[in-house]
């Protein structure tokens, strides 16, 4: 194999990891959580005991940080059913979401939303 085969492969299999992994399962950008693309992840203060309470019209405004079946959880990444079914990412017990109006990588216009959103930290 060729040097460059090897490390499309590499980056293949880091993309295979849960949507916010990197090679220690944690994606951290500038101090602060984010997704495979780079965008920032919330937590919600009446999030509690490992449910989410961001559901409806809340959840279209902070879409749930989405986990499909085939990923692991490992360390302090967990995932928690929501009340649709689906599953979500949450980090050290914390549900984890992005926010509609952060538009590019690094955004953070939901910190400190209404005093109950929060920039998600390791």
């Amino acid at each position: 194999m060729t040097r460059h085969t090897l490390s499309w492969m590499a980056l293949l299999a880091a993309l295979a990891l849960p949507g916010v992994a990197s090679a220690d399962h944690e994606m951290v950008k500038n101090g602060m959580l984010v997704d495979h693309a780079g965008m920032t992840l919330y937590t919600f203060d009446k999030d509690a005991g490992g449910k989410s309470m961001c559901n409806g019209d809340c959840a279209k405004n902070w879409p749930p940080l989405t986990a499909k079946a085939s990923e692991k959880a490992e360390g302090k990444w967990t995932q928690i059913k929501r009340d649709d079914g689906t599953m979500q990412w949450a980090y050290d017990g914390k549900p984890l979401y992005t926010f509609v109006k952060d538009k590019k990588a690094g955004d953070t216009t939901g910190d400190g939303m209404k005093d109950v959103w929060h920039v998600a930290k390791p």
